[in-house]
């Protein structure tokens, strides 16, 4: 069987823009190399990995080897640019970097100025996703690092980025919105609205912990969606306290008693080697001091 990285490439181009001339654009290629680079592919695995309908989706087939054309090209691009650092090159090129919606916007906007400023040449691509989305993204080779919450084993190597609690959001003018702390049964009067974005594990288990029934009215996926409900005062909800970076003016974080923290580690994924610059962004993290390295 004969196919080449470049092959590899352009059926996950495909399948991640949904169409050829999509990925066409986005490789710098024509849509008819585009075209003949897939039937390459398809006539060396002797059948079709994607239907042309628009929007493009995988055939049964396309969906079993899509992770590991990833995986491959994950590997290609950490050979490269292990190979470019032996031979002395500084830091390049391009890693993708899956992260959960509150460490999106609570952590990355610090963290990414940092490694600007010391691998200007080094291009993280950002995606952003629920916190099992996150880490299959990694595991498959579709990004080369994550952030991850609570990870159960920690992966080697992680780095602990924050640590943070579940709070209850409320409105600025909620009777408990003044508070310093609160009890989970303080909520009880008030409506539940939940978020399904990866936080309601903990929340669940915030429940279990005081003995209180977990009955939401609302499960939201968009935590965006969420705080939208909170504010216009069809409820209250419990997030993690990074999601402050996400609040109006009209809403405000109240703590929890007892208190619940996760943790939010760095790290490269753990099937195969770590890219260098994974390496080299969380080595960087490590010597500046403000955070620590887990485990």
């Amino acid at each position: 069987m004969d196919m080449t990285l470049r092959q590899l490439g352009v059926f996950v181009a495909i399948v991640d823009h949904e169409g050829f001339g999509a990925a066409a654009v986005a490789l710098g290629m024509s849509q008819s190399s585009v075209s003949h680079s897939l039937a390459s592919l398809e006539r060396s695995v002797q059948a079709e990995l994607v239907h042309r309908a628009a929007p493009v989706r995988c055939t049964p087939l396309g969906d079993v080897l899509l992770p590991h054309a990833r995986a491959t090209l994950a590997a290609a691009r950490g050979f490269t640019a292990a190979a470019s650092a032996h031979l002395g090159a500084a830091a390049a090129g391009s890693i993708g970097l899956a992260v959960p919606p509150t460490a999106a916007r609570g952590l990355l906007p610090g963290l990414l100025r940092l490694w600007h400023e010391t691998f200007p040449h080094v291009d993280v691509r950002l995606f952003e996703g629920l916190d099992e989305e996150v880490e299959e993204w990694l595991e498959s080779g579709a990004v080369d690092a994550a952030v991850l919450v609570d990870p159960d084993p920690l992966p080697r190597g992680a780095l602990h980025l924050a640590t943070d609690a579940y709070e209850a959001v409320v409105r600025s003018d909620h009777p408990l919105a003044g508070e310093e702390s609160i009890e989970l049964a303080d909520l009880l009067e008030d409506p539940l609205l939940a978020t399904t974005s990866g936080c309601e594990t903990h929340v669940k288990h915030l429940h279990a912990l005081t003995g209180l029934p977990y009955r939401p009215t609302q499960r939201i996926r968009e935590l965006t969606t969420l705080l939208c409900m909170v504010e216009a005062g069809l409820g209250v909800a419990i997030v993690p306290s990074l999601a402050a970076s996400m609040l109006s003016d009209t809403l405000t974080l109240v703590p929890l008693r007892p208190r619940l923290e996760r943790r939010l580690v760095l790290t490269g994924p753990t099937t195969r080697p770590w890219h260098p610059n994974v390496t080299a962004i969380r080595d960087l993290c490590e010597q500046h001091g403000a955070l620590t390295p887990a485990g």
